[in-house]
């Protein structure tokens, strides 16, 4: 009898002809993120196997692993339509568990098994009452479920799951630059995009002397924590000074946070191209500040054509907040060190800007240049999880 590891897919197995190209993609992910562990991993369609003598740490490290519905920990055994020797193997390890209220599931994906699946459940339910002490079946919330899977070669039982991070592989969806600042949207919306299996590459704005060394160490430490579940992260970081400056000079001050972040989006779909990304992600939520607004953000995207996706769009704070406590953003993210978008803010900034004004006020700054010579001195940080050897040097 073995002990390995399930997993499920869920929204994956909703593919049709093309849902391999998903599995592989989602085994070779898996591969990397346990590459420090000696692992067989086979799947088909139904499901994904890992077997390992490191259960328990490789359990540890799925949880992060983009394309994941559910992962057990399982006792499989030979296939047999000996219902008794079925009953008496997984009777031997309920004996393990503390519950006072149970519920039996089984699955037969192998349909030429003689018992239906009601049947099976039944009779190991039945099996279980008739050799514990004070034990009740509980159909609606009960304390341990039993879980029973007949496939083709072998039969596979366990007790409860885990639940994964959904979604799809890594990779799968294909590249994305995330604009990634220092607050605590943007890397919830890098989160985000991950899920949905897009590769992530994160471009960060500095402006020194404006802002710190420890403002840019910041967004550092929240690209570590994104490359947890991206694999790696390569972040682009501009030095943004000499535009904000000449934007500070030029431009009316009720317009400053419109025309920086035009400029931002110009840079961004720049750097997006000249690395293969197909979208710009980022955290803006509608109405939240001033160039969040319908008609800001209307006049900035209209700058670039490459598709910008916002999957915090229609987020509320809350609920963004909560997720930056589940990834463990938060706390780096409320440091208080300012950034690029939270300096130079005027106190009244234009919450309806107009096309016109903004292509009257850039004619102002020699700005394609500025942009040209921002561009040419990109500074790159690769940041990879087999530099920081393990896992937990992240988390």
């Amino acid at each position: 009898m073995n002990r390995l590891i399930m997993i499920k897919y869920g929204e994956l197995s909703t593919k049709k002809d093309n849902i391999n190209v998903f599995l592989k993609q989602l085994k070779k992910n898996i591969e990397f993120a346990l590459k420090d562990y000696d692992v067989n991993i086979e799947f088909d369609k139904g499901r994904m196997f890992v077997e390992t003598k490191d259960i328990d740490k490789v359990v540890e490290r799925l949880q992060y692993v983009a394309g994941i519905h559910e992962y057990n920990i399982v006792y499989k055994m030979k296939y047999s339509e000996d219902i008794d020797e079925l009953g008496q193997n997984v009777l031997e390890k309920v004996k393990d568990y503390e519950f006072n209220t149970f519920r039996v599931t089984t699955k037969r994906s192998n349909k030429k098994y003689p018992l239906e699946s009601m049947e099976v459940s039944r009779i190991i339910g039945a099996i279980i009452l008739k050799n514990t002490k004070d034990k009740k079946v509980d159909v609606h919330n009960p304390e341990l479920n039993v879980n029973v899977e007949i496939r083709l070669n072998a039969i596979y039982y366990y007790f409860n799951s885990e639940e994964g991070l959904g979604g799809y592989p890594v990779t799968s969806a294909g590249k994305g630059l995330l604009m990634l600042s220092g607050g605590i949207d943007s890397p919830v919306a890098g989160y985000m995009a991950i899920k949905r299996g897009v590769k992530i590459e994160a471009l960060y704005f500095e402006s020194p002397p404006h802002t710190s060394i420890e403002a840019k160490n910041k967004v550092i430490n929240l690209a570590k924590k994104l490359a947890i579940y991206n694999n790696d992260i390569k972040l682009h970081v501009i030095n943004f000074t000499k535009i904000q400056e000449a934007i500070y000079r030029n431009i009316p001050h009720d317009y400053l946070i419109t025309i920086m972040r035009r400029m931002m989006y110009r840079i961004s779909e720049k750097i997006a191209h000249r690395n293969r990304c197909k979208i710009l992600i980022n955290g803006e939520s509608i109405g939240q500040v001033a160039s969040q607004t319908l008609s800001s953000m209307a006049v900035i995207n209209e700058v670039v054509r490459i598709p910008v996706i916002r999957p915090l769009a229609c987020f509320d704070k809350l609920d963004i907040i909560k997720i930056s406590e589940k990834i463990d953003t938060y706390n780096i993210s409320i440091e208080p060190y300012e950034d690029c978008c939270t300096i130079f803010v005027p106190k009244h900034p234009v919450i309806n800007p107009e096309h016109d004004k903004c292509e009257e006020y850039e004619k102002l700054i020699e700005y394609e240049e500025l942009i040209r010579e921002a561009i040419a001195n990109d500074e790159v940080i690769k940041i990879s999880n087999e530099d920081n050897n393990k896992y937990s040097d992240l988390l």
